[in-house]
């Protein structure tokens, strides 16, 4: 790390110390970069200057957008950074939008600007947003115009934001104004492939965010690990999907995947599972990114392959965000007839690290480390567990873990892997399966139960529509399973039920796992990206 494009170092100065970084593998050779890279340029200049300007970028319910237009605009918006706004390189800049073309094209501008990205959930309120603000000490924000409230709430707690711009704005000195009177040519700041290209804060399933650093050339590898061993991924996709492009799972899916095969993607702001079928159809989408409950909910509105017709350009579904339950696997396969590749990735790694491919899966597995990864379990002592013992979750590769300015960093990365905070056992093949966050296995009478197995239980009673499983304080036990159920309409909540679903638990899987307590409630609190919130239901009053 000796050159830098970046004026301002915060990000780079608020790095942990070297000795705390994972240690990084580019063993592959598509991993191996130069010393200077522009990720926007990797992923968007170069169609462009390679004769693919005219191929379709973006899609959306409001039309399409060629890579050159996307190209142009992401100039143009450059300009308005730096111009009009007095971006330096390496000044962090918010980015507040939901999945639209505009929430690209400026992801791509404060790239090529040299700046370091902030995206943010568009569900995020004021107090989160003062968090994230005054931790990153952002210093201009691009943002949706119907987004500004929250944002506008935030501000007299933010002294460091004094720069922003809104899109969707009639205004005179709105982005969108100022980007037409702007040049359609840019000089990307030749920033250093280990140079800041964003901070992504973690989505909060705990409650505390973290802000993951990634650089430049982060951004690229994530693009040649997963799409390019596991999707295969190819120009003539057309990819979809519900996560936003300011979660990495999105960023990369929905975004980065296409832009480096030269594909397109569907940029849809509404999210709901009758509204991502659609998407599907109306778009001839190939490709799906979304999560387990938006799989299950659609297997569920399509019926015993009633509706296939609907999906006949869908190809690939991958699913992640939180783990695949099997009997959701198997629902979607059933109406559909396509095995949802499953994966897990962490906002900390930028993207997904252990996959497979739908010809190598492998039932209650989510796969095996992808190549440019090395994943295994670790033990209490820190070493590689047998093939077969539950442990920790430890992964290395071409991406890592650094938080900026946060002491967890040394809980994250342990003696050079990244050990995920996910509890799994590994099979003599290299399979790996999910048992639970390590914060979500419960200990009861001395047994140890994953909650995530209980929930898979459940979740294949032909009453249950959700359920979230937690360890509950109990006088006698310690700790008791409790799970909090959504059924399906039609059904009756009650004493009767909570029997015949704590019955159906002891026959599926081994009787002292049963939920000791259910409770039924209307919605389980997710993140915005679909994981639960089972912290929130361990404060359950």
């Amino acid at each position: 790390m000796s050159y830098t494009a970046h004026v301002d170092t915060f990000a780079r100065d608020n790095l942990p110390p070297r000795s705390q970084w994972p240690e990084f593998l580019f063993e592959l050779p598509e991993l191996k970069y130069p010393a200077r890279m522009n990720c926007a340029a990797e992923l968007l200049d170069k169609p462009v200057t390679r004769g693919h300007g005219h191929r379709i970028a973006l899609r959306s319910p409001d039309g399409e957008c060629t890579y050159t237009q996307l190209f142009t605009q992401a100039n143009r918006i450059a300009n308005v950074l730096v111009r009009e706004m007095g971006l330096k390189p390496g000044n962090r800049v918010l980015l507040r939008g939901p999945n639209n073309p505009m929430m690209a094209a400026c992801w791509f501008a404060v790239m090529k600007a040299g700046g370091v990205c902030v995206a943010t959930m568009p569900l995020l309120r004021a107090k989160e947003l003062t968090d994230v603000i005054t931790k990153a000490e952002i210093t201009h924000a691009l943002c949706d115009k119907r987004l500004q409230e929250d944002l506008d709430l935030a501000l007299p707690n933010c002294p460091t934001l004094t720069t922003i711009r809104y899109w969707y704005d009639d205004a005179q000195d709105s982005l969108d104004s100022l980007a037409l009177r702007q040049p359609l040519t840019f000089g990307n700041v030749p920033t250093a492939s280990d140079d800041v290209a964003l901070i992504a804060f973690t989505s909060g399933t705990t409650g505390k965010p973290k802000g993951t650093v990634h650089f430049h050339r982060d951004v690229i590898a994530q693009c040649d690990c997963f799409p390019r061993s596991i999707m295969k991924m190819q120009k003539e996709d057309i990819v979809c999907g519900t996560p936003p492009i300011a979660f990495t799972f999105g960023l990369g899916g929905m975004l980065c995947f296409p832009l480096r095969y030269g594909a397109s993607t569907v940029l849809v702001e509404k999210h709901t599972p009758q509204n991502l079928l659609e998407t599907i159809q109306r778009f001839n989408a190939t490709t799906c990114f979304t999560s387990p409950i938006m799989y299950r909910q659609m297997a569920a509105l399509l019926g015993n392959s009633a509706r296939r017709g609907d999906l006949k350009s869908l190809k690939t579904c991958v699913s992640a965000g939180e783990a695949l339950p099997d009997p959701t696997r198997q629902a979607f396969k059933d109406a559909t007839g396509i095995e949802i590749i499953d994966g897990i990735g962490s906002t900390e790694m930028m993207h997904i690290f252990i996959s497979h491919t739908a010809e190598k899966v492998r039932r209650g597995a989510t796969g095996y480390a992808i190549p440019g990864y090395r994943a295994t379990v670790l033990g209490e002592d820190g070493k590689p567990c047998k093939p077969g013992t539950v442990g920790k979750l430890a992964v290395k590769g071409p991406t890592g873990c650094r938080y900026l300015a946060d002491e967890r960093q040394k809980n994250y990365v342990q003696n050079g892997w990244n050990v995920t905070g996910d509890a799994y056992l590994m099979d003599e093949d290299g399979y790996f399966f999910y048992q639970a966050r390590t914060d979500d296995m419960i200990i009861s009478a001395g047994y140890n139960i994953a909650g995530p197995e209980v929930e898979t239980a459940l979740l294949a009673h032909p009453a249950v529509a959700e359920c979230g499983v937690v360890g509950w304080p109990d006088e006698e036990r310690g700790t008791i399973v409790k799970a909090f159920v959504v059924l399906k309409p039609g059904n009756e909540r009650g004493p009767a039920m909570v029997t015949t679903l704590q019955n159906y638990v002891k026959k599926a899987i081994a009787p002292y796992k049963y939920p000791r307590q259910i409770e039924f409630i209307d919605t389980l609190p997710r993140t915005e990206t679909g994981k639960v919130q089972r912290f929130k239901l361990r404060k359950q009053p």
